[in-house]
C-alpha cells in the first residue's frame, strides 16, 4: 500500500509528509530544537538526531499513513514550503470501528513559538482528520506545567476530559497529563464491518 502525499495549506503555514528524502530537514529542525522540547518530550538516544534515523522514520510514517494507523505530518511556512521545519504533529494510535479516534501529539520550532503557527496548521490537520478522515474524536494530552500548550489546546475547542498521574515519562521523570479530547463538530456514522 503506497501513501498519498498530504499537503494542507493556510494563510501562513503548509502541513505535508514528508518522503524519506526530507530526513537532512527534519533532522536539523530536532536538532536545533532539542533543548527546547526538551522538557516537554522523552529522553531520546542521539540515534534520534540523526538524519540516518529520520530516513528511516519518515519511510515508516509513510507506510504507517498508508495502513491508516497514523498520520505525522510536518509544518514549513507557506511563503518558504522549501524551508526548514517549523513545527510537527502527529495523529497517532488511530482507531476505527465504533471509536473513530486518535491521539495528537505536537511541537513547534523555538523560533516560531508562539506566533500562531502551530494554532494555524492544527487547525487545519483537525479539520483534515474529522472531514476527510472521518475520525469522531481527537484525544491530546499535556504537562500541567505546560500552559501555552494547555491555552492552544483549549482555543482549539479541547475540553478536559481527566488528570493522569505518572502518565508519561518526560524529561527523565514520569509526568502528570491533563487529559483533553475534541470531538467531530459534524458527526457522521463510522462504516462498520
Amino acid at each position: 500500500m503506497k501513501s498519498t502525499p498530504l499537503e494542507l495549506t493556510g494563510p501562513r503555514v503548509r502541513v505535508v509528509t514528508l518522503p524519506p528524502a526530507a530526513a537532512p530537514r527534519v533532522g536539523d529542525y530536532v536538532r536545533r530544537n532539542r533543548a527546547f522540547h526538551s522538557p516537554w518530550t522523552p529522553r531520546f538516544s542521539e540515534r534520534y538526531y540523526s538524519d540516518a534515523f529520520w530516513r528511516d522514520r519518515l519511510a515508516q510514517n509513510l507506510e504507517e499513513a498508508a495502513r491508516g494507523e497514523s498520520l505525522r505530518l510536518f509544518v514549513v511556512e507557506a511563503a518558504a514550503p522549501a524551508g526548514p521545519i517549523r513545527a510537527h504533529l502527529s495523529f497517532s494510535r488511530i482507531v476505527r470501528g465504533p471509536f473513530q479516534a486518535a491521539l495528537l501529539g505536537y511541537a513547534v520550532d523555538e523560533e516560531r513559538a508562539g506566533q500562531g503557527y502551530m494554532s494555524e496548521a492544527l487547525r487545519l490537520a483537525l479539520a483534515h482528520v474529522f472531514d476527510d478522515l472521518g475520525l469522531h474524536r481527537v484525544e491530546a494530552n499535556y504537562v500541567p506545567t505546560n500552559e501555552r500548550s494547555g491555552r492552544l489546546l483549549r482555543r482549539l475547542g479541547f475540553v478536559v476530559q481527566g488528570y493522569a498521574r505518572d502518565y508519561l515519562h518526560i524529561d527523565g521523570e514520569w509526568r502528570d497529563h491533563v487529559l483533553t479530547a475534541l470531538t467531530n463538530p459534524r458527526p457522521s456514522d463510522p462504516e462498520l464491518p
